[in-house]
């Protein structure tokens, strides 16, 4: 017999499907596959284990596998005990560990009788296995007297096992990837990492002589679909010659097998298409829950960690008892309301230690309770204060199974069979594991949309004003609408600044291009807008600013500005533009609309371009409307198009700014083709009227102090505000007290602005800016400054062309 021949040829598409001997070359060997757990019961029994001891699988699992198996001093307790026959040994180096437990790989040969045959002589390689699995040994056997050729002349004088540590063989791509397929009751996970101890701890080998070891490379069959295949051609086959059917081709228990493991696939497939249908978190929670009842159980409750039902971050840490679950559905096929009273959707609690509950979520595996005891019905039933849950759970099945990502728990559910209903098994407990699985990985990336989403929307809030209704002299309305339903942040942005003299800065901006990026640039943008319109520079000196600022941040980004100053006691508007489009505004004597003709000017960032002002005249109840050109940009249409459509919808009357704004939306956005950013802010220019302004000029001599009180006191008598007299009196005589001091040759001006609150403004020809101060009980000086901080509504300092302007403002009694 040549050995290098038969070593070399590789097995046909039915090795191993008939007895041992069918596959002859000592280079495929049918093997069986057995493991056993810690407590020394079988867990998994292969064909081959079944074909070579006599035992079917169901009467094998959950035996003591000392009462099975000849794997003498590969378990503690079988010394003497084993009832099979003689063992010849274990491989070279290789035995049991000091306390009795396996801890290297074992390899021998016994002799056995099995039920129904002959005495077999079996070769068998023994596993340990070490893991969070209960999986605790796997032991491989084979058939020895298969490896006869049936010619004495031939026969080898002597066959036993070994291992061949860290070798590599051809065979060992085929091992590594046919050992999963033959453990059907273990997750993708756990026979992972069964194989990588295997190939760790080494190959199966049988040693023909004291110097000639041949690798054994496993055969276990083909795929058990085409094997099914095969197995009804052969009988098929068989029937047409007129032959006896051969017994391993009726073995309707296999077929069983097959039947259940196919149909928990088509169950974890169907579950799978019915769950993350949507990126809604509340959605996705409710048809995790509905897949699995009442298919697969009675009862099925889901907790979350409280971080993800918040829609907060990814939670940190292992859960502890202080961590808080909140039932966030439950599931049933009782009579409706039963489950709702004693466990409530929406509650939150903390598990102790002792439970099954604290145990799944902290060590991230499924928990499998065949029967709630009244025991642990009590103790479970201990957690519902005022409650009583017993009748409900005890003497019922339960699977807790973990919502894992990321190797962190999200959450676990909690199933329940009733008493009647098969208990739940081991293949159950895979099944529910990968059920979880799936379903953890689903609500994560709920969870991350959900997240994501918020993050989104807070900072386009953070970084979009919100701007009151009203402010001097005006009404204002805007609307900010993101491009896409996925991209909430971009580079669009709007405001309104108050500034001195009771005017009112509009400003309308678009960064080029979309996201964070964008985003993070119309912040800067916007922040720097805001500061230099406080400084109350001019439109056309602000947009310069800004263009110098863009090249200072760098040349990555291009934006369009329009800035308005609108002046409500001069009734005009002051106009800059930085290659945005141009602003509407709509008359409000005949309520026609026109786009005011703007000097364009080049984007911010371009540099090097001047900007121009432009003035326009305004009478009260016209209004403006400003917007980006998302809203009236078409891709494939002209932008003309979008531009009249835009003045045709500003003008159409409206019953508030809100509906106005509405009205605009609307009309520019039925199309559908929209895909950029809007920004909208439309402003009703009402004006102030002369009858609510007074003004004084003040000479520069201290005497003139009380005349700027008197008259203060007077107009404000006029006016009805004879409340605000007296504050009013005070905070004045101290601004003017201090300009007349430092003002050099021009009169000091006093104002006083009667609208939604009472402005008054000092105004004299000194560019030094006061501050607020510290001051001590012996200080003579400081104290002005901080009695109107005190007493006014709100106050500020601006520099003007001739000098600075001190402000404060007093909130109007009501009515």
């Amino acid at each position: 017999m040549d050995r290098g021949t038969e070593r070399d040829t590789p097995a046909g598409p039915d090795a191993g499907l008939g007895s041992a001997t069918e596959a002859t070359e000592p280079g495929r060997v049918p093997l069986a596959v057995v493991v056993v757990d810690r407590e020394g019961l079988v867990s998994h029994w292969s064909r081959g284990a079944r074909r070579l001891f006599g035992v079917p699988k169901d009467e094998a699992i959950g035996r003591p596998a000392l009462d099975l198996l000849p794997v003498s001093g590969a378990l503690p307790e079988d010394r003497d005990t084993t009832p099979y026959g003689a063992y010849d040994g274990l491989g070279p180096g290789l035995g049991p560990s000091l306390d009795g437990g396996l801890s290297y790989p074992a390899a021998g040969r016994a002799r056995l009788t099995a039920p129904g045959s002959d005495r077999v002589d079996v070769l068998w390689w023994a596993y340990p296995l070490v893991g969070p699995g209960p999986e605790r040994l796997l032991v491989l056997a084979a058939d020895a007297d298969g490896l006869s050729t049936g010619d004495t002349d031939g026969a080898f004088e002597r066959i036993a096992p070994g291992f061949a540590l860290h070798t590599d063989f051809p065979g060992a791509e085929d091992l590594a990837r046919r050992l999963p397929e033959i453990l059907p009751s273990m997750s993708v996970g756990e026979s992972a990492r069964i194989v990588s101890q295997v190939l760790e701890l080494g190959y199966p080998v049988l040693e023909f002589s004291q110097n000639d070891r041949v690798p054994v490379t496993p055969d276990w069959g083909v795929a058990r679909r085409a094997e099914r295949k095969a197995r009804r051609e052969r009988a098929a086959r068989a029937l047409a010659a007129g032959e006896p059917v051969p017994e391993e081709l009726r073995d309707e228990g296999e077929d069983l097998e097959y039947a259940a493991v196919r149909e928990r696939l088509e169950f974890l497939n169907e579950v799978s298409g019915r769950i993350g249908t949507s990126l809604d978190l509340s959605r996705t929670i409710l048809e995790v829950s509905r897949a699995v009842v009442p298919r697969f159980t009675d009862v099925a409750g889901t907790y979350l960690r409280e971080q993800v039902v918040a829609g907060e971050g990814f939670p940190e840490g292992v859960p502890d008892t202080t961590t808080l679950w909140h039932r966030v559905a439950v599931e049933h096929t009782d009579e409706p309301g039963r489950w709702d009273d004693v466990v409530p959707v929406g509650e939150a609690m903390p598990f102790p230690a002792h439970t099954p509950f604290f145990q799944c979520m902290t060590t991230g595996e499924p928990v499998l309770v065949p029967r709630i005891s009244e025991e642990m019905g009590h103790a479970i039933a201990a957690q519902f204060e005022k409650r009583d849950i017993r009748p409900l759970i005890t003497g019922r099945s339960m699977l807790i199974v973990p919502l894992k990502a990321r190797h962190v728990v999200l959450g676990f559910m909690i199933l329940l069979r009733h008493p009647e209903r098969p208990v739940f098994n081991d293949m159950d407990r895979v099944t529910g594991a990968e059920l979880a699985a799936r379903a953890g990985l689903v609500l994560d990336n709920a969870r991350m949309y959900t997240y994501q989403e918020n993050v989104a929307e807070t900072l386009q809030d953070s970084m979009l004003p919100h701007i009151p209704p009203r402010m001097a002299g005006c009404d204002i309305a805007t609307r900010y609408l993101p491009g896409t339903l996925l991209g909430r942040v971009g580079g669009d942005w709007f405001d309104a600044v108050k500034l001195p003299g009771g005017r009112t800065a509009f400003v309308v901006g678009d960064v080029m291009g979309h996201g964070l990026n964008s985003a993070a640039m119309m912040g800067q943008l916007r922040t720097a807008v805001q500061t230099m319109a406080g400084l109350d520079l001019p439109p056309a000196q602000l947009l310069r600013n800004l263009d110098d600022l863009a090249q200072r941040l760098g040349d990555t980004y291009l934006a369009t500005c329009l800035y308005a100053v609108y002046d409500p006691i001069a009734s005009e508007l002051r106009l800059a533009n930085a290659g945005h489009i141009p602003p509407v505004l709509v008359r409000a004597d005949d309520g026609r609309s026109e786009l005011l003709d703007l000097p364009t000017g080049a984007p911010i960032g371009v540099g090097g371009v001047p900007f121009e002002a432009v003035r326009v005249r305004v009478r009260p109840g016209d209004r403006l409307v400003m917007c980006t050109d998302g809203l009236v940009e078409v891709r494939g249409e002209d932008i003309g198009v979008g531009l009249a459509t835009l003045c045709a919808s500003a003008a159409h009357p409206a019953a508030s700014m809100d509906d106005a704004c509405d009205t605009i939306i609307r009309s520019l956005n039925t199309c559908g083709g929209r895909k950029d950013d809007v920004a909208l802010l439309m402003a009703r220019l009402n004006g102030i009227e002369p009858d609510d302004v007074a003004e004084w000029r003040i000479a520069l001599d201290p005497a003139e102090v009380g005349r700027a009180r008197a008259v203060v006191r007077e107009q404000l008598h006029d006016w009805g505000l004879a409340k605000l007299a007296a504050p009013a009196e005070l905070m004045v005589s101290e601004l003017v007290t201090n300009a007349v001091r430092h003002a050099h040759a021009r009169p000091v001006e006093l104002r006083l602005v009667r609208g939604d609150t009472l402005l008054c403004e000092v105004d004299d020809d000194d560019h030094e800016l006061p501050t607020l101060l510290g001051t001590g009980p012996l200080d003579d000086v400081g104290r002005g400054l901080r009695v109107v901080s005190t007493l006014s509504r709100e106050w500020g300092t601006s520099r003007t062309k001739a000098g600075k302007t001190v402000w404060f403002e007093l909130t109007l009694p009501r009515r």
